[in-house]
């Protein structure tokens, strides 16, 4: 067991050990402010989180001073390199910054309450970030920082069992848009097919054409597709539905009270585990977030606890504020919607600290650092770019043995000609990587 002392313990300071040794690095420790059960006790390792050495038998980290703040302000931050990675709060002793204060500054999104730009669609732009601006947004930081603690803890305390964690996969999908032609109003279909001719787009008006006769497979309707690639693979995912009732904006699923489309939902809900997709409306009224919630349940004939915002489309604090109020215990929002990345510098899950309040709470965050659509629309990825991009992260995850969380939609691997290099991509992916269990995945 490792004991790690300090002169006072405080909200944050407790918060951060146990995200960093129960969530990240799952090592057994005790926390105390009692120096003389700290000297006494028969613990396999020590660390001394103060600013004066103890003893020779101890790993001594001097604290920086934002864990025993109980405000918000700006902080001072200038990084360096600390065995081939970025770290910041440099102090002098056994480890040259206190990796809990930055560890408690990333992954509580800090900087997300401070003043900032926002992007095109009014959300956090990932370039106020500190992860972007000094180039380690593609690492989970937290993780390697933790990875380089334990071998120095083994150095120095031979006796200390360490943990034998293992790599986990969690695919995830949001279902925006749950039909490309089909349980559309009549009108609709009509309009869109007049428009594909005047625009010339003859096999897109075809393709309507032989859907709605019943001649062709909607294109859209690729569960069967992932269903076998989840049976090949042993994969246990998360579906996200968006049921949205007014058709606006960012928000173009069918009607949510069609009958096709909540059987959809039901039958994915009878072998996986499924959440609410907010709407973008939703982000600006409780009372539709609310709904949306509710109606989910009543599909699904089950209480509704997993969630993730359309176009990740979230604000610190209130977004979690308002899920916690509608009785979501996990959120997989945790990235960006215009990039890819560990947000949070981290690929452990974890529970939401609530900065204004300075409080944890027992909101689970279950963070994602690759989504198939920033690849495409915002990175500008082929397919095969994006698949190494996708390698890069596993690789990188895999490494830390974290938790590798992607993000992607049913209308991205169809077999329609423009999709289906990244509908090959996917399934490549998955069999090379899941298949006959060659790595433990993960459930909900």
């Amino acid at each position: 067991m490792l004991i790690i002392y300090t002169t006072h313990i405080t909200e944050r300071l407790q918060y951060a050990v146990d995200t960093l040794f129960n969530s990240v690095t799952k090592l057994s420790f005790q926390l105390t402010a009692d120096k003389g059960i700290y000297t006494e006790t028969d613990a396999a390792a020590k660390i001394n989180y103060s600013a004066e050495k103890i003893s020779d038998h101890e790993l001594l980290i001097q604290p920086h001073s934002l864990l025993f703040e109980n405000d918000i302000h700006e902080q001072k931050i200038n990084c360096f390199e600390w065995n081939n990675l970025k770290a910041f709060f440099k102090t002098e002793a056994d480890i040259p910054f206190d990796f809990l204060a930055a560890s408690f500054y990333l992954i509580t999104r800090y900087e997300e309450y401070l003043p900032h730009s926002l992007d095109e669609y009014g959300r956090y732009a990932y370039t106020n970030s500190l992860a972007y601006k000094e180039n380690f947004l593609h690492l989970p930081l937290i993780n390697l920082w933790m990875k380089e603690l334990l071998k120095l803890l083994q150095q120095k305390f031979p006796e200390l069992q360490t943990p034998n964690s293992q790599f986990q996969f969690l695919p995830t999908y949001d279902i925006d848009i749950a039909y490309c032609y089909l349980h559309k109003p009549i009108i609709n279909n009509i309009a869109g097919f007049f428009k594909e001719i005047f625009t010339a787009k003859w096999k897109k008006a075809l393709e309507r054409a032989g859907v709605l006769l019943m001649e062709m497979h909607d294109p859209f309707v690729t569960y069967d597709w992932l269903d076998a690639m989840h049976e090949i693979c042993n994969l246990h995912p998360v579906y996200f539905f968006l049921l949205a009732e007014k058709r606006k904006l960012y928000d173009k699923n069918i009607n949510p009270h069609n009958k096709y489309l909540q059987q959809l939902i039901r039958w994915n809900a009878k072998k996986y585990e499924t959440g609410i997709h907010p709407s973008w409306q939703s982000g600006d009224d409780a009372v539709i977030l609310k709904r949306e919630i509710a109606l989910l349940g009543k599909i699904i004939d089950q209480p509704v606890t997993r969630s993730r915002q359309h176009y990740i489309r979230m604000t610190l604090p209130d977004t979690y504020r308002f899920l916690i109020d509608n009785g979501i215990k996990e959120d997989y929002s945790m990235g960006y919607g215009s990039i890819n990345g560990f947000r949070a510098s981290v690929a452990s899950s974890f529970y939401w600290y609530d900065l204004e309040k300075d409080a944890p709470t027992e909101l689970m965050i279950h963070p994602f650092c690759y989504m198939e659509a920033n690849s495409f629309f915002e990175q500008h990825y082929t397919a095969a770019q994006a698949a190494e991009e996708l390698k890069q992260y596993h690789d990188v995850v895999k490494s830390v043995n974290g938790t590798l969380i992607t993000i992607f939609h049913n209308h991205f691997v169809t077999e329609q000609k423009e999709w289906i290099d990244w509908r090959n991509m996917y399934g490549d992916f998955l069999k090379k990587n899941f298949s006959w269990g060659k790595y433990k995945t993960v459930g909900p």
